[in-house]
Order: structure tokens, then C-alpha cells, then sequence
């Protein structure tokens, strides 16, 4: 598989998870809860933090349609009401860089591509909604900054073509697989199109996931997942089109550990480690008289059997090969047999 990198993060099946924590507009036009959401983020130990570049006149024309079941208020309210001004976008960039924590940021326009490629960002994440808007990939393919593209709403054959736009421009390209409803049902998650979308175009795919809670994307580790992005929110108390769906703080730390173990606990075959030769020694059971066996006698069902601990040359594998064999010496009740105590 094809290496991925944003910054001085590498993204693949070798590295650890790489866990967003998608703030998106839930700071609802705010800048001190943007900066608040920072640093929840960091404190969480999420990767990064992504925001959205929302600029409504170049994004949509106004029109009455509204969110589906996310909200009941006008989309395009929605967006202007929670856009960052240009210079808050900068500064919230900036804070992420003080904390040491990633910024990216999605943009919805040729306008918001733009200023973000202004601000002088590291690489992009691309929606759902932009994966077949194939004039804006050109253009942000066009940077050729690693930018990593949500796939909801779209089948292998748009992908295809999304891919390929990014792979003209020698742009790194990494997938999220996604399901674009709000929440998704897990019956709607489809983990199944992880592996599918890794064998298709052999880069790193992640999971953008709107389940409730972290369980589908620990699940994902194990189908080969290398990135996570989930909504989050300081607090489901808060207002905000997408705080219901999101994550809080204890939850983001949680996906963090608990992707890093599972992604720790992948790989191997089935072998015996040199690490669990001190527990078989008292585990394994071995070869031992359960009666007294006279010089010459035959070793049968009646004077052998096998006991703990796994010591003896002679371990309960052996078992049956001993059985009929005759014994070299008198040899006690309770003795682990040894090879000089059979005749050959």
C-alpha cells in the first residue's frame, strides 16, 4: 500500500490510527468555543482538529432547502450564521499550531480552497458532498498537498474518477469510507466497503463515521481502517447542526486509546511465543505416574496419566506414544517420567 503523509504524520496500516476530531461548525460561529474545542481536542490527544471553511455566497445560492432531519432551519442560514471570518480562520490555525495539534480544514467552495491554500495549510479534507464535485477536486488537486476525500453518497465508479483526478495531478490522495446519514444505523455502516475501497486503489483508507458513539471505528482497526474522523462537541448540551451526533471529550480519549491497543493487537499468526515458554511450565501438564511402576512392568492407563506443571520432558502430547512401553527402574507414584525411566 502507498505511504500518506500531512505534516510530519505518516497515515497507513503501520502507524497508529489517525484520529480527527471534527469540530465542523459546532462552534456555531463562535471563535472562543472554536478555541475552546481546540483545546478539548488536544487535551484528548486527537491528531487533529478539522473545522469547516464555509463562505455562503460562493457556496450556494439561497434557497429555502434545509438539512434533511439534521435541522429544521434553512441550510444556507445555517452556514452563514456559523461561518469564521477570514482572520478568526487564521488565528484558530495558529492556536492549533501553538498546541501542537493538526488543523485541517474542509473547504465547500473554489473561494474557501482558496483562502485555506492562503493560509498556507498542510493539506485537505474533502467532504462527502465534494467526492463527485469534480471541477473543485481539479482545482484543489492543483496544490498538490495531501488531502484526504470522504466517499458518502458515492459508489465505486465516482470514487474511481475522484481518484484519478488527484492521481493527474501527482496530488496525495488517502479515502474515508462513509456513510452519510445522520446518525447512521450501524446496519447502514457497511465496514465491509474499508477493504473493498484498500484492494480497489491500494492507499490508506479511513472511516468518517456518524454513528453514535466509538464502537464502529474500533471495529474498523481491525478491517484495516488507518484514520477516524467523528464530530465533536465539548459538550452535547450545546447548541450546534451537529452536536447530537457527536462526540464528547472523555469519548475522543477513548477512540485514541482504544484504536492505538487494537491497531498494537493486529497481525501475527498462530505460533508459540518465546514470551509464554515461563507460562507454559506450570500450564502444560507432563507425563506422570499415578502408581507405583516396578522394573520392567508395562506403562499403562492404570499407573500413568498427566498432571501439571509442564516441566517433565514428556508433555500430555506424548501421552499415548508412552503407553505399552516398559519401565527401565522402579519408579515412585507421582514422578514425572523421564526418557532413562523407559526401556528401549
Amino acid at each position: 500500500m502507498k505511504t500518506f503523509q500531512i505534516g510530519k504524520r505518516k497515515i497507513g496500516v503501520r502507524e497508529r490510527p489517525f484520529v480527527i476530531a471534527e469540530v465542523g461548525i459546532n462552534h456555531e460561529g463562535d471563535f472562543t468555543k472554536a478555541i475552546q474545542m481546540v483545546d478539548a481536542a488536544a487535551a484528548a490527544g486527537a491528531d487533529c482538529v478539522k473545522f469547516q471553511c464555509h463562505i455562503a455566497q460562493e457556496e450556494m445560492i439561497p434557497t429555502d432547502i434545509k438539512p434533511g432531519k439534521i435541522s429544521d432551519e434553512r441550510l444556507y442560514d445555517i452556514i452563514k450564521r456559523c461561518e469564521l471570518t477570514e482572520d478568526e480562520e487564521k488565528k484558530v490555525k495558529a492556536y492549533c499550531e501553538k498546541k501542537g495539534i493538526l488543523y485541517l480544514c474542509t473547504p465547500f467552495s473554489r473561494a474557501a480552497a482558496d483562502r485555506l491554500e492562503a493560509m498556507g495549510v498542510q493539506g485537505y479534507k474533502i467532504g462527502s458532498g465534494e467526492c463527485n464535485n469534480y471541477p473543485l477536486l481539479e482545482h484543489i488537486a492543483r496544490f498538490k498537498k495531501p488531502t484526504i476525500l470522504s466517499t458518502g453518497m458515492n459508489d465505486m465508479r465516482s470514487i474511481r474518477k475522484a481518484v484519478e483526478i488527484f492521481k493527474k495531478h501527482r496530488c496525495p490522495i488517502m479515502l474515508m469510507h462513509c456513510t452519510s446519514m445522520y446518525p447512521t444505523p450501524y446496519e447502514k455502516t457497511r465496514l465491509g466497503a474499508i477493504p473493498e475501497l484498500i484492494k480497489a486503489f491500494g492507499i490508506p483508507v479511513g472511516l468518517s463515521d456518524h454513528t453514535l458513539g466509538i464502537y464502529t471505528c474500533l471495529g474498523a482497526v481491525a478491517l484495516g481502517a488507518c484514520a477516524f474522523e467523528k464530530h465533536f462537541t465539548i459538550s452535547r448540551s450545546w447548541p450546534g447542526p451537529d452536536v447530537p451526533i457527536s462526540i464528547e471529550p472523555q469519548e475522543l480519549a477513548e477512540l485514541v486509546k482504544g484504536s492505538a491497543a487494537i491497531h498494537l493487537a493486529l497481525g501475527g499468526s498462530k505460533s508459540i511465543l518465546p514470551e509464554e515458554k515461563p507460562v507454559i511450565e506450570f500450564a502444560y501438564a507432563s507425563v506422570v505416574t499415578i502408581s507405583a511402576v516396578r522394573k520392567g512392568e508395562k506403562l499403562t492407563a492404570e499407573n500413568l496419566w498427566v498432571k501439571r506443571p509442564g516441566t517433565g520432558p514428556f508433555h500430555a502430547k506424548h501421552y499415548k506414544t508412552l503407553l505399552g512401553k516398559r519401565a527401565a527402574r522402579d519408579i515412585p507414584v507421582d514422578v514425572q517420567l523421564q526418557p532413562k525411566d523407559i526401556l528401549n
